[in-house]
């Protein structure tokens, strides 16, 4: 056989309401200015820009990451339009790998995801969308404790506070919208489809591909490209019949909400932080782009550990299904799956700043072990109960594995044979 080779948020209706972003945002690499800055900047232009409606500064975020996206690769050349032929290629592979995974799996003959060819930029914008009521549960946070600090910074009553902690609940919306723009650009820059990374979105399950990165990619990797390309359909299409379980989706958003809910702002060590920071000039909010830990290094607090690990287990386990459906069909029908294989092993970890990012602002910090290690639960679980028991994970939350379950899986067959395992209420791992 030969493959192929060619409910509703509140918050919403906030996002829905983002006015387009301006012009241009001076002082990053990229941007277009304002008119004949610095000699006329205009000053009430800028303040016009920095207030925020809102928890983040939406236009911020879209312009930082439009800058990020728009920097000139490596070899300095921009993005490439997209091949006109891509979207119906692309639409014909996700079609045959949809009947390949429905012949491994029991999960993907229902699925139903629209198809879309790409650039970088449309990637950005949409995960900007997708990750907003995440990014938003942050900012209120963030929020909550400006309030709470300011109304007795020193705690003993007197009230007295520092100028510059006075003018972070002002920076907040501004600081979030830059590190969330930042966060989204570099991942842009890298992703070759929706689901490179098991990120906590909150819209319908797509099939995404950037045209151009992928054929980046197989030249950098010296990769078939008939292989590649089906090898990326069947990854996306099975990581998209997973968003398709409402339980998985929804696990993914409630563990990354509660993690960032969990941070604890020391408005001390942030206002050190800012020390340097001057609003009235742009390109002093440059440095907020560039390090992430310069903010949330102030932010972090030890009640995240629990939840960051139970979002990292459940990352693993989605990833290690995901490569154990895609190393199924590749074995029958892709020759260099190998290869192809150790490549994308070696694209998911090696981000440089776009993993500098998701680690600090989501904690979701994936490392070649963990990928590892949830393929070889998987494998211990065929190799014991054929992927028919495998799937037996998506029938209800609590047959997410523990973390001892996840080394051993014998002990996770154990317990889902158990009389009424699975039924009733899902625990809180």
């Amino acid at each position: 056989m030969v493959h192929p080779s060619h409910g509703s948020d509140p918050d919403d209706d906030d996002r829905a309401a983002r006015p387009p972003g301006p012009p241009g945002f001076p002082g990053f690499p990229g941007f277009p200015g304002f008119p004949g800055f610095p000699g006329d900047f205009d000053l009430s232009r800028l303040m016009a820009m920095l207030a925020s409606p809102g928890p983040v500064n939406w236009e911020i975020a879209r312009q930082v990451a439009r800058a990020v996206v728009a920097e000139p690769g490596p070899d300095g050349a921009p993005e490439r339009p997209v091949d006109p032929a891509a979207p119906s290629e692309f639409a014909e592979l996700a079609r045959a790998a949809q009947a390949h995974v429905a012949e491994v799996t029991s999960l993907a003959a229902t699925l139903v995801a629209p198809v879309r060819v790409i650039g970088a930029a449309e990637w950005a914008d949409l995960h900007l969308d997708a990750l907003g009521p995440v990014l938003e549960d942050l900012a209120r946070t963030l929020g909550t404790t400006f309030a709470d600090d300011l109304a007795d910074p020193t705690g003993d009553g007197t009230g007295a506070s520092d100028p510059m902690a006075a003018m972070v609940p002002m920076l907040a919306p501004v600081l979030l919208g830059l590190q969330a723009g930042a966060m989204v650009g570099h991942l842009a820059r890298h992703a070759l489809g929706r689901y490179d990374l098991p990120l906590p979105t909150a819209d319908a399950p797509s099939l995404c591909f950037v045209a151009t990165h992928i054929d980046d990619f197989e030249t950098a990797w010296s990769l078939r490209r008939a292989d590649l390309r089906f090898t990326l359909a069947v990854h996306e299409v099975a990581h998209a019949t997973l968003r398709s379980v409402p339980w998985v989706a929804a696990r993914l958003q409630r563990l990354a909400r509660e993690y960032v809910r969990s941070y604890r702002l020391d408005l001390g060590a942030l206002a050190d932080r800012l020390g340097g920071l001057d609003p009235s000039d742009p390109a002093s909010l440059e440095a907020f782009t560039v390090h992430p830990r310069d903010i949330l290094g102030a932010m972090t607090h030890p009640d995240q550990a629990d939840v960051q690990q139970r979002l990292r287990i459940f990352a693993t386990v989605l990833e290690g299904y995901v490569d154990t459906v895609v190393a199924q069909v590749a074995e029958r029908l892709v020759p260099s799956g190998t290869q192809i294989h150790e490549a994308f092993a070696r694209h998911r970890v090696d981000r440089g700043e776009a993993g500098q990012f998701i680690d600090a602002l989501l904690g979701i910090d994936l490392g070649r072990d963990d990928y590892d290690r949830g393929r070889r639960f998987c494998a211990g679980v065929v190799e014991r109960a054929g992927m028919t028991g495998l799937d037996r994970l998506w029938a209800d939350e609590a047959m997410v594995p523990t973390p001892a379950e996840l080394d051993a899986p014998g002990l996770w067959l154990a317990r889902i044979d158990l009389p009424g395992a699975g039924a009733g209420e899902p625990d809180a791992r």
